[in-house]
């Protein structure tokens, strides 16, 4: 790539970096698409005032996140395109299309630390209950099990559980391979229930019947797939998962608004913590970059797990000694 950019309108900048993005950084295909909309956002409204990526001053980026502002748009979007505009400026640095940073030292409204919403375990209990209720005929009641079985089973993303390729599931594993973000690889472990569902589901799926229409996915291009779909993938969508769990959510008595495949994400670790495991092991599974990520799920610990410290710890034994 040059650094060049006659003849480029920001749109081709940002189709380059983009590019750059996806070919050196390894960056998510959902980092790319928010990149695109927060970037494309911010080059209409340059081109409004006369301006592009390449002569807009420092002043006319923090008029643009005054602009986000004033339209009503949260802390979290407005980092998110202040951190997007960072990134293309240091990109067009890199390149020789500008000589300076403008958004380097730009402070950033920040992130709202919010906590995450999650599930108790009576809740989660309930939507299992509910899933022989849900599903038209034993296969589509087999899939849901093992959908539901994996998402809390593994706190996998649900861009991850629906595009499973099937041969990472046969043979009865114990370890599923997942890919995550960026391209990297992790190993969670299975449980026994779920490993049951899935040898289930994945006999029902290879067996079905050619005319079915889960035969003619399977034969298609559903085949790579452990959960195929007439979608333009061939894998089950991520819109489709959140459809089923809403269904669920109501068949278990609990707000639709509540449950979402992030929210089981949430459980998974939520409950993990709860019991009483590392941290880092936590951070692992959920395949986390930065164990910071993974801290904010602390607040989970509850008055039991406080009381755990508080009558085990030599210090506390101490001072409770030396209380008269």
């Amino acid at each position: 790539m040059t650094g060049n950019s006659d003849g480029r309108g920001d749109q081709g900048r940002i189709s380059a970096f983009l590019d750059a993005q996806a070919a050196e950084a390894g960056a998510a295909r959902n980092t790319l698409l928010a990149y695109g909309r927060d970037l494309k956002d911010f080059a209409g409204w340059l081109d409004r005032r006369g301006q592009t990526l390449l002569s807009v001053p420092r002043e006319g980026i923090e008029d643009y996140l005054s602009f986000c502002d004033a339209q009503g748009l949260s802390r979290a979007t407005r980092a998110r395109r202040l951190a997007s505009i960072r990134q293309i400026m240091r990109f067009a640095l890199e390149e020789g299309w500008r000589e300076d940073d403008p958004a380097g030292r730009i402070s950033g409204p920040g992130r709202q630390q919010r906590l995450p919403k999650t599930l108790d375990r009576a809740e989660v209990q309930a939507m299992f209950d509910a899933l022989p209720r849900l599903g038209r005929n034993e296969t589509e009641r087999a899939r849901n099990v093992v959908l539901l079985e994996l998402l809390y089973a593994t706190g996998m993303r649900v861009s991850e559980l629906v595009a499973l390729p099937v041969g990472a599931c046969r043979g009865d594993p114990a370890l599923l391979l997942i890919r995550g973000k960026g391209g990297k690889e992790r190993m969670v472990p299975l449980s026994d229930p779920a490993r049951r569902a899935l040898a289930v589901w994945l006999a029902l799926r290879d067996h079905a019947p050619e005319d079915s229409p889960l035969g003619r996915l399977v034969a298609g291009k559903g085949a790579r797939w452990l959960f195929p779909a007439p979608s333009r993938e061939g894998h089950m969508s991520r819109q489709a998962m959140n459809g089923l769990l809403g269904q669920l959510a109501s068949a278990a008595g609990i707000a639709p608004s509540r449950v979402s495949p992030h929210v089981l994400r949430h459980a998974f670790a939520t409950h993990l913590l709860e019991g009483g495991a590392d941290l880092r092991a936590i951070q692992t599974l959920l395949g986390h970059a930065d164990l910071g990520t993974t801290e904010i799920y602390t607040h989970v610990l509850d008055a039991r797990m406080r009381d755990l410290v508080l009558n085990h710890h030599p210090l506390a034994k101490r001072r409770r000694s030396d209380t008269p």
